[in-house]
């Protein structure tokens, strides 16, 4: 099915283009940004030539399913630190920041963004997502599973994975890395940093997804049959951010743009 159909039968206004929706990103980065790209540099380039690559065969290049929760309800674990006001800011600015490093990785070829709430849905539409409105409102594992199925109506036989939102750290070169090895098995996933949930589950052409995400996830795909992704020194791909002690650990590793905007203005709050 072309892009464009797609994008209207998801209910998404798309400017005309090739494959996906896109529009100009941020610009620069600011405080505390990660290092990696120059200025200005939000990923296009690297988008434009994927498409360009890939565009005769619709089985090449990962699909990646990202789920959001509607912002005045996203990172409630952050109340004793931000309050009402400040956390749908960081929550969207995490999301942000994971779409546009995600769209910037290679091998990937689309993210696929699950969510209901019109702001947020705008912003990673703008940074070159693809929106699918959450229509099972049925939770995390739900909204994966409905991403998922809208992948399969546009790029049947397509590798597939579930990432999180709030990994604000991501950098494209270990998102990659971690794809490159997810690909040598039908279903895989990557645990956090914590080491007790999952950041990334994959599927490869003809497996299904699966997710079994929150709480103790790790120990869940595992016994569904997921393989751990054997791979060192990602840790930006690892780093979720629910607590501040997890949002002050991403901000070692090097914030993206969006994040590091809002995370200078609330770092006395979010000291230790």
């Amino acid at each position: 099915m072309p892009a464009r159909p797609f994008a209207r039968l998801l209910g998404v206004k798309c400017r005309p283009g090739p494959l996906v929706c896109r529009a100009h990103g941020t610009t620069g980065r600011g405080p505390r940004a990660r290092p990696g790209r120059g200025p200005g540099d939000n990923g296009r380039t690297a988008v434009r030539a994927r498409e360009h690559a890939t565009r005769t065969d619709p089985t090449t290049g990962w699909s990646l399913v990202v789920p959001l929760k509607p912002l005045r309800r996203a990172k409630s674990r952050l109340a004793p630190d931000a309050d009402a006001s400040q956390r749908p800011l960081l929550a969207l600015a995490f999301a942000q920041d994971t779409v546009a490093a995600a769209l910037a990785a290679e091998g990937v070829r689309d993210v696929v963004v699950v969510t209901d709430d019109a702001e947020a849905g705008a912003a990673v539409a703008a940074l070159g997502a693809l929106v699918v409105p959450d229509s099972p409102g049925a939770g995390l594992n739900a909204a994966l599973a409905h991403g998922a199925r809208a992948v399969a109506l546009r790029r049947p036989g397509a590798p597939l994975a579930a990432l999180n939102a709030d990994l604000p750290a991501l950098r494209p070169a270990e998102l990659a890395r971690v794809l490159r090895r997810a690909a040598a098995f039908p279903r895989a996933f990557l645990p956090d940093a914590a080491g007790i949930g999952t950041t990334l589950l994959t599927a490869g052409p003809g497996a299904d997804l699966r997710p079994a995400f929150g709480g103790h996830s790790r120990l869940r795909h595992a016994a569904g049959g997921a393989a751990e992704i054997p791979v060192a020194g990602v840790d930006s791909v690892r780093q979720d951010v629910d607590t501040a002690a997890d949002l002050r650990a991403a901000s070692v590793l090097g914030l993206g743009p969006h994040t590091a905007r809002v995370y200078a203005a609330l770092a006395p709050l979010l000291a230790p």
